[in-house]
């Protein structure tokens, strides 16, 4: 029988390319994930074959140093590496949101400057929009820039930045009233900086600190972090696109990507959970037999491998739709949100399958069971998914006359 997940019409490049991270997620994440989890330990050596295998790069155009790849095959990679520890496909998401956003809607300058060290993983990045009083009310956003001269001066605190520390660039939102006259819509007087600062923590430039890592329940061994801004200068070059009042659009694009790539973590989780929990339904004896020959287990690992199906399905027909150039906030929506709540489903089942054993830091499924709520709210809640592909709906059935 074929593994769960499947992708039907790859090419021969992808499928080398998922291959060798396969082997790479099986040979160097799987064995000391769980370790690394527990000490809540950043994991260079990860990172460092990351940037080996080229995957800083993997959706770089190659005239800029990248392996020019679609958003298809790095949601395929990011379910491959989340199936051996989630905590490392946010380690690249990030850095793929700015590399896209910059791909995107960055100047001719920006994309040379930044893309071909992004593109060897030289240069890492972050991005930041949530704070913390606002949550998914970006509209709400209070950190300000002010033009200065060639320059701007930005304040404010901004909350939840994977690679916070670890980062060498962060795109930036916040609001620039210049040029946008009072009573302007929020979402139109929002502009994208790309902050370069040191790795670290503490002042990492004059007028930017970056406190220390916020302890989570999961999601480990990956820094999130505050970035607070107090009188730090940006050059008027390191807008993004070089044009203020469409810092909300750009973001939104890269928050397209990011669902995906949500998506694909929650796919990569399942797959993981239903592995652990498929394979200790086979070796747990109860009765006289495996518990695998139960009927309730059988019935239980059916729903669990027809959940992971699901949402394969959803997440490859998302990337595809964006790949194709068409929007699709709608089907991004429609796979982050089934395929985070199938994965904490997935992963529950596996829990109970393992009993009393699945409390135990000595088994993986009790590392799956505290990451796989981040993925519940990270990038957009299920609320907030909701919402997105409930107005859409109305836009694409809406009576006439």
């Amino acid at each position: 029988m074929a593994r769960l997940a499947q992708t039907a019409g790859l090419d021969d490049v992808q499928r080398e390319i998922l291959k060798t991270v396969r082997e790479f997620v099986d040979k160097e994440i799987i064995p000391v994930a769980t370790r690394l989890e527990h000490l809540d330990e950043y994991p260079q050596d990860i990172v460092d074959g990351l940037k080996e295998l080229g995957l800083f790069g993997l959706m770089i155009p190659e005239e800029y140093g990248g392996l020019g790849q679609s958003l298809l095959t790095y949601a395929l990679c990011v379910e491959e590496i989340a199936r051996g520890w989630m905590s490392v496909s946010g380690i690249i998401n990030t850095h793929f949101i700015v590399a896209y956003m910059l791909k995107q809607h960055g100047t001719q300058e920006q994309k040379d400057h930044f893309l071909p060290r992004m593109a060897l993983g030289e240069v890492r990045g972050a991005f930041s929009m949530s704070e913390p009083g606002l949550g998914s009310d970006v509209s709400a956003i209070t950190s300000k820039a002010v033009r200065d001269g060639d320059e701007y001066v930005l304040n404010g605190q901004k909350m939840w930045l994977t690679n916070g520390g670890t980062s060498t660039l962060v795109a930036v939102l916040v609001r620039s009233d210049e040029g946008h006259p009072e009573g302007t819509a929020p979402h139109k007087s929002m502009t994208t900086f790309l902050v370069e600062k040191e790795p670290g923590f503490g002042e990492v430039r004059p007028g930017l600190t970056i406190p220390g890592k916020i302890d989570k329940m999961g999601y480990k061994g990956v820094d999130t972090t505050e970035l607070i801004m107090d009188g730090l200068r940006i050059p008027a070059n390191r807008v993004l696109g070089g044009r203020t009042g469409r810092g909300f659009y750009q973001m939104m694009d890269g928050v397209e990507v990011g669902r995906v790539n949500v998506a694909a973590r929650g796919c990569g989780v399942a797959q993981r959970a239903f592995e652990l929990g498929v394979s200790y339904a086979q070796q747990r004896h109860t009765f006289g037999k495996a518990i695998a020959e139960h009927q309730a287990i059988q019935f239980k690992l059916a729903e669990m491998a027809t959940k992971v199906e699901a949402a394969h399905a959803m997440m490859v027909n998302a990337a595809r739709k964006k790949d194709s150039g068409e929007r699709n906030d709608l089907e991004a929506g429609m796979a982050k949100y089934l395929a985070s709540e199938y994965c904490k489903e997935v992963v529950e089942d596996a829990f109970r399958i393992h009993g009393g054993y699945g409390f135990s830091k000595e088994y993986e499924i009790e590392r799956l069971y505290r990451e796989a709520p981040m993925l519940l709210i990270g990038e957009g809640t299920a609320e907030i998914q909701k919402m997105i592909i409930g107005r859409r709906l109305l836009e694409e059935y809406r009576l006439q006359g």
